[in-house]
């Protein structure tokens, strides 16, 4: 770090972002609602220029080289095709893993010698400069993932950035839990006291590396990148390589303000990869990297923390997530939840649910029994009510498909018999785009090959157990076996919910219980709803608490005898 530099500014940021981080910080304590980043895309919060302005910028970057000012071996690469039908054409730097963690290398002790507050003031200011970018990062972030629109603005901006400050807020308080040092006296009675003098220093282990997702660029890396960056390391970000553009600006604008800070920018460097040269498992397994972050396919995560043996490894993987319908007291709204759950993104999000489970005797309402044939057919009529009547209204809730394996699997699937089959949506803005409903097939229970195993997009199957108590069994089993992200249960009776919450309670699963209006089973909120559990094999870890922080540095104490009174 240049004292000449940071000395300039630092006091400015720590003073700039002292309010929103104790606000941040009492949120993850409460867990009351707190957003820092209004997720609304109106004018009214944004200002009547930002969509233009973001619009233009992202156009701009297309079919450019995206120049880091990193280590570069000369090359770029870069091969982003929208789902939505457009090849952007931006370029990246290339450079050896090799290269890359040199330099992460060399930037660690200037970083990891500020203190912690200073590492959360400049993390917090790149996380307010990339809020002032969102209209931008939602073009990035629907142009590689699929995300309609809207949806992009909100979990690829601000939802993702209300991630990133709820792990700064954690990764401070965790390094400021103990005080940075002490006069230490022991009473030796008639004799003077024992006095030394004692340092508790966070130190972190070194370099970190963030293993970025095709569907959730943003969301899914926020977390981590920032409770590497703030407890201390240097952050190398591998972005997958059909949603590099998000990461890209991301890595942009976090060297631009620790520049700016005074801190060498290399303490974020991007691994853009050629399609023909996964470097995942190599840098995941150079001794030099000390920290993981991963999200993605439940083999790769597996063989992560499995042979990346020196490092701390968080990860997010698949499961099959799962709902009991068992009574409800608003079967219609119980009915346009489900509709939506199923429908938002076309289920290509790790939280959707998968398995829907009603009892054979059927399902008690409001408007009477339902039998399994009656809640099929008022699904498939919920479905259509969301996404029947206008084909560009149901894009803005489908977006597109993220890529091949998911089209293949719902090709497939759709090959035998549906209770309510999948149809493709056009849409004139985007004539090469994939869209399609979703497809809900019914089952017996006792055919688990068919749904006991992730089916990843727009894929959901109606289980018909014997009992309810056999959906809650079902519901556990497949928690314990596979994991799971999300849970949910619709009831009015009051024991038979807190027996589904004790089962939840085992298998390490979140329950979200009879949701009805705006909240659905497969969204959560930063700062007070914990994303993934760590307790069951869909994760390892949680977005965000302690634990999720904590391992990224050690506490190290420096004592020595302190001169007598």
């Amino acid at each position: 770090m240049d004292p000449a530099v940071a000395t300039a500014t630092l006091p400015e940021l720590i003073d700039k972002h002292a309010d929103l981080l104790a606000r941040a910080q009492r949120a993850t304590r409460t867990r009351e609602y707190f957003s820092a980043f209004p997720e609304s895309p109106s004018p009214r919060v944004y200002g009547e220029d930002a969509a233009a302005a973001g619009q233009s910028a992202f156009d701009a970057l297309l079919g450019t080289e995206l120049d880091l000012g990193q280590p570069t071996d000369g090359s770029w690469v870069g091969e982003e095709v929208s789902p939505y039908g457009i090849a952007l054409g931006v370029r990246y730097p290339h450079a050896s893993n090799d290269a890359l963690l040199k330099a992460a290398l060399r930037a660690v002790p200037s970083w990891q010698g500020a203190t912690p507050v200073q590492r959360a003031a400049v993390a917090t200011e790149i996380l307010v400069r990339i809020n002032a970018r969102s209209f931008e990062m939602a073009h990035a972030v629907m142009h590689t993932s699929g995300q309609a629109f809207v949806m992009a603005f909100q979990a690829g901006g601000p939802h993702a950035q209300d991630r990133g400050l709820e792990a700064v807020a954690y990764a401070l308080a965790e390094q400021e839990r103990h005080a940075a040092s002490v006069l230490w006296e022991k009473p030796q009675g008639k004799r003077p006291p024992l006095r030394m003098t004692k340092t508790f220093t966070p130190v972190s282990r070194g370099i970190a590396l963030v293993i970025g997702c095709n569907t959730f660029p943003t969301w899914n890396s926020y977390p981590g990148m920032f409770a590497s960056l703030v407890t201390g390391n240097a952050v190398i970000v591998k972005p997958h390589p059909r949603a590099v553009l998000p990461l890209a600006l991301t890595v942009s604008i976090a060297r631009e303000v620790l520049t700016e800070s005074g801190f060498d920018p290399d303490v974020v460097v991007l691994a853009a990869e050629r399609t023909d040269e996964p470097i995942a498992a190599e840098l995941a397994t150079d001794p030099r990297v000390g920290v993981i972050d991963f999200t993605g396919s439940t083999a790769f995560g597996e063989w992560l923390e499995d042979n990346a043996r020196q490092a701390l490894v968080y990860t997010e993987k698949a499961g099959v997530n799962a709902v009991i319908v068992e009574s409800t007291d608003d079967y219609r709204g119980a009915l346009a939840n489900l509709a939506f759950t199923l429908s938002l993104y076309s289920g290509q999000m790790c939280t959707t649910t998968q398995n829907v489970y009603v009892p054979k005797t059927g399902v008690a309402t409001d408007e009477g029994t339902k039998t399994p044939d009656d809640f099929v057919a008022d699904l498939a009529s919920a479905l259509d009510t969301l996404l029947g009547q206008d084909d560009a209204k149901a894009a803005g809730i489908l977006g597109a498909i993220v890529d091949d394996d998911v089209a293949r699997r719902l090709e497939q699937a759709a090959a035998g018999p549906a209770a309510i089959p999948s149809r493709p949506i056009e849409v004139d803005a985007w004539p090469d785009a994939r869209i399609r409903t979703p497809l809900v097939l019914r089952v017996d229970a006792g055919n688990r090959d068919a749904y006991a195993q992730e089916c990843f997009g727009p894929i959901s199957f109606v289980v018909e157990t014997e009992t309810r108590d056999d959906a809650v069994a079902l519901l556990e089993d497949l928690t314990d076996e596979v994991g799971a992200l999300t849970a949910g249960v619709y009831s009015t009776d009051e024991e038979f919910l807190d027996e589904v919450r004790t089962a939840s309670l085992r298998a390490g699963v979140a329950l979200s219980e009879n949701l009805t209006g705006g909240v659905f089973v497969n969204q959560t909120t930063a700062f007070s709803d914990f994303h993934a559990t760590g307790a069951n094999r869909a994760a390892n870890a949680t977005y965000t608490d302690a634990h999720f922080v904590a391992g990224r540095f050690r506490v190290i104490e420096a004592r020595r005898h302190a001169p007598p009174q």
